[in-house]
């Protein structure tokens, strides 16, 4: 099963195609994620799952890699984030 890039590579700006790469890179490595914890929640065998649970662990690690560098790619996607961070803590100190 391999997946495909959700973008139209041919219809990008020159500029905006490393930034969707790494886009497309995370959303890989988080379907990965998923993936792999699925499988680890249905097999019955312990060595299967902690096998696939220290994949999805590894995983999560490339996930940060690609984050990290597309933040430092994309100065907007750096502001948003921080005004997600924001919101979640306003949201989170009303209760």
């Amino acid at each position: 099963m391999l997946s495909k890039i959700p973008i139209h590579i041919e219809k990008l700006r020159k500029e905006d195609l490393d930034r969707e790469i790494l886009r497309a890179a995370i959303i890989a490595e988080l379907d990965a994620i998923n993936l792999y914890e699925q499988m680890a929640d249905m097999s019955q065998n312990k060595n299967i799952r902690k096998l696939l649970l220290d994949v999805a662990k590894e995983e999560k690690t490339h996930v940060g890699e690609f984050h990290t560098l597309l933040l430092a790619e994309d100065p907007q996607q750096k502001d948003e984030l921080e005004e997600g961070k924001r919101e979640v803590k306003e949201l989170l100190d009303e209760r």
